[in-house]
């Protein structure tokens, strides 16, 4: 059974810095994009950076400057490393991977992780 397991979420100031990590748990062939996303309190998900096997970045333009996220392939896992953290950074953040769990699989699957809280606060 292949599953997301994040870590590192928690209560920080403002100005301060995170860093998120998810990991694949089970077997799998390849994950393809990794990312992140984030949702808070009476608002819709939304995304807050993705990142390719070969290492290709995208980021929403709220985070743009302040988060990078990185990947290591040969561990399965992703990482966010939040700084300059504002209070509208408020939310849970969910990461997502897109997976091929075998070589012989046609279509790869949508997983995500269970959702950290992130509240930045003073």
């Amino acid at each position: 059974q292949v599953q997301l397991v994040e870590s590192g979420g928690g209560l920080v100031q403002p100005g301060g810095s995170l860093r998120l990590s998810c990991a694949v748990s089970g077997s799998i062939f390849r994950a393809n994009v990794m990312g992140w996303y984030r949702q808070a309190p009476g608002k819709q998900r939304e995304l807050v950076a993705t990142i390719t096997s070969g290492g290709s970045t995208n980021y929403a333009d709220s985070v743009k400057g302040r988060f990078a996220i990185s990947r290591d392939n040969a561990k399965n896992t992703v990482y966010l490393q939040m700084n300059s953290l504002k209070p509208e950074d408020t939310a849970v953040y969910y990461c997502h991977a897109d997976i091929i769990r075998r070589a012989w699989d046609i279509r790869s699957g949508d997983y995500w992780g269970q959702g950290t809280q992130v509240t930045v606060s003073s």
